[in-house]
């Protein structure tokens, strides 16, 4: 009985070892949260306004009209978002994604 228990427990510290690391790699692995936002929209009290995806390419800023007025789209990347516009992220993706995840390599960011 007693080598029930000890397998029992053994293999339970297996299975949990083995959910931590899953974690890990899965939160260094993913893509952080990002925004469109018009970078000459910056306003000091709220941050960036928030624009539709649509006007931001897959990597790097593009100029687009939005009705009359022209957009410098961007992604911004972990920002806090509050009405309509977003604040305290980064436009570097490498660099949300090394301050990310629980476990991840690099040098990552102290501050904001």
């Amino acid at each position: 009985m007693a080598e029930t228990r000890r397998r029992l427990r053994s293999s339970t510290v297996v299975l949990g070892g083995m959910g931590v690391l899953a974690a890990a790699l899965s939160a260094c692995g993913s893509d952080p949260d990002r925004r469109c936002v018009d970078r000459d929209s910056y306003d000091y009290l709220n941050g960036y306004k928030v624009v539709a995806d649509k006007n931001c390419k897959s990597s790097g800023s593009t100029s687009v009209s939005i009705g009359k007025t022209r957009t410098d789209a961007d992604w911004y990347y972990d920002a806090d978002v509050s009405n309509g516009y977003a604040d305290h992220g980064t436009f570097s993706r490498s660099e949300a994604v090394d301050r990310g995840g629980f476990g991840c390599s690099g040098s990552g960011s102290s501050g904001g």
